[in-house]
């Protein structure tokens, strides 16, 4: 199964048993777009005794994530299409906690949890505002996303994501993922996007942010109470199996 959100695109593989041995080498081979399926990354759909499902994702270079925006839409997506949960609220392991999610008309909302923020950091020069999503981001502000050119920070060991103010609560964003690289979007960065901009600004919270990124817009709200609110697409866009040949081929 492939799909995306917001162009941030997955390999699905249902694995619903546990069975598959899923090496950092497969994913590196599934993952890519030339000799593989093509994909940022991995999401392994995997249910445990007590029925709740884990969502295993990688990226694109075979590391583990804590969490994945993107991805945790088009997981559920699939368990609700496949017929694995019924519409509603789901409840979602991952490795940066559990997550619920609620798949709607053309859309699915996830409560991403609470924005953690941290202790600036120091990317490509300049103060970056240290948000963590279940994964670590650092957010820096810029006049023109346009004008970035080639997006190479000098810490590979974050998600960055280069923010760009276009009105009242309407944010632009392009992101450099940890493992992967450049993606048409980061559903846990446009979080940490949001939360950056509400703290720069003292005002915001509450109330939602639309964030656009290369693959299309996002929804972010920051409540109140801690939590970010995610809303977005999830497209599943085709499905098949992979030919023993090339499985199992060197």
């Amino acid at each position: 199964m492939n799909g995306h959100g917001t162009e941030n695109d997955f390999v699905l593989l249902p694995d619903l048993d546990d069975a598959l041995d899923l090496t950092d080498d497969l994913v590196v081979r599934l993952c890519d777009r030339r000799a593989g399926v093509g994909a940022d990354g991995v999401l392994r759909v995997v249910r445990d005794a007590s029925g709740t499902f884990f969502m295993d994702h990688r990226n694109a270079d075979g590391s583990r994530p804590e969490m994945c925006g993107n991805g945790i839409r088009l997981y559920v997506r699939y368990l609700v299409d496949a017929g694995l949960v019924p519409p509603g609220e789901v409840s979602v392991r991952t490795r940066g906690g559990v997550k619920v999610v609620e798949v709607r008309d053309g859309s699915v909302v996830v409560d991403m949890g609470r924005a953690v923020v941290g202790e600036p950091v120091l990317i490509d020069g300049a103060m970056a505002t240290a948000v963590d999503m279940g994964n670590p981001h650092a957010v820096l502000s810029v006049p023109s996303v346009d004008a970035l050119g080639v997006l190479a920070p000098d810490r590979l060991d974050l998600n960055v994501e280069y923010v760009e103010q276009v009105g009242t609560r309407h944010l632009r964003m392009r992101v450099h993922e940890r493992g992967v690289g450049e993606t048409r979007s980061c559903g846990t960065g446009a979080c940490a996007a949001v939360v950056a901009q509400v703290l720069a600004h003292g005002a915001g919270r509450d109330e939602a942010f639309a964030v656009d990124v290369p693959g299309g817009r996002l929804v972010v709200t920051w409540r109140g109470d801690g939590h970010v609110l995610m809303e977005g697409p999830a497209v599943l866009v085709a499905e098949g199996e992979l030919t023993e040949d090339w499985l199992h081929g060197a």
